[in-house]
């Protein structure tokens, strides 16, 4: 799979086969059905499978004080696409005057011209060009003229609510991880710089990384069961994220105690997968109250990791 920023980047191998574009934010199961698809009219087009997505949002030039909070980067989201099966992911870099084209004029210069696109596959509420005056129907249309294949997808629905990169961020407010790993194509995660803390952790046996420079949606304050990847080593992981109340510390932090991991990680990127939320942050009454607990979250996360599937479910 091949992650292009630049239009200029984008050979000739790569035309000619089926597009979808869309921010992909979290890639999630509906993007899957959508790559499904996409990976079908590929075939039939006798082309290369491309998802075209955009750095940054759309949002952050034209809604700056309302812009989502990502769920993935860029590399991470083409990581997630390319284990899909697309053949390239192309991360355009968004400017006013990319989002001042038309919704004809994007057809034209992107998906023709650019991309020499010979299907085109969308969810219902794709939207494109100026002001969002493009729909489904009006890319229908175009493509019609350009005897170019084009087919909608369907969103994909779990337990009667359709998954949407918007519920994923609210399950994240409400810190139901588990939720979301049963809405994304795998678990959810996000990355950050383990810089210099306390040290209180490590004199209580419990030697943490606290975890800084996160660019992603973090989930409520809570405690919680996960993976840890160093250097491309996975290990379970117990993860406080908020205050430590206890020892009258107010701020938010992000700590990860990673299970039989010995080695210094100061100064390396870390990558955190978050499984299941076990408990609220609490205050305890000694510090002795506090390892005990801490014990027990290290047990439940060792049997929750133990027990997590390796793979999720992608619909076709």
């Amino acid at each position: 799979m091949r992650l292009i920023r630049h239009l200029d980047d984008f050979t000739s191998d790569l035309r000619g086969g089926a597009v979808s574009v869309g921010n992909f934010d979290g890639v999630h199961l509906g993007h899957a059905r959508i790559i499904g698809r996409l990976m079908r009219s590929a075939r039939a087009a006798g082309g290369p499978a491309i998802a075209f997505t955009f750095d940054p949002h759309p949002a952050v030039l034209l809604r700056p004080d309302h812009v989502p909070p990502p769920l993935t980067t860029t590399e991470r989201k083409a990581e997630l696409l390319g284990r899909l099966g697309v053949d390239a992911v192309i991360a355009y870099p968004t400017d006013h005057r990319f989002l001042g084209l038309s919704a004809h004029d994007f057809f034209n210069h992107i998906l023709v011209d650019a991309l020499g696109a010979r299907a085109v596959v969308e969810g219902p509420n794709f939207f494109f060009g100026h002001d969002r005056r493009g729909n489904v129907e009006v890319l229908a249309r175009f493509c019609s003229e350009a005897s170019i294949d084009f087919q909608v997808v369907e969103p994909y629905d779990a337990e009667g609510q359709i998954v949407s990169s918007s519920r994923t961020r609210k399950c994240l407010a409400e810190g139901r991880v588990e939720q979301v790993a049963a809405m994304l194509t795998e678990p959810y995660r996000v990355h950050g710089m383990v810089v210099h803390g306390a040290g209180r952790g490590a004199s209580l046996g419990f030697p943490t990384a606290n975890v800084d420079m996160v660019p992603t949606l973090l989930p409520c304050e809570g405690i919680y069961a996960g993976r840890g990847y160093v250097e491309g080593q996975s290990v379970p992981a117990a993860i406080s994220l908020g205050p430590n109340p206890t020892f009258d510390e107010g701020r938010r932090k992000l700590e990860v105690f990673l299970l039989d991991f010995e080695g210094d990680l100061y100064g390396q990127l870390i990558e955190i997968d978050f499984l299941a939320r076990l408990r609220d942050v609490e205050r305890y009454n000694s510090v002795d109250d506090l390892l005990q607990q801490m014990h027990r979250d290290v047990e439940a996360t060792r049997r929750i990791v133990q027990q997590a599937q390796e793979s999720f479910r992608v619909p076709s």
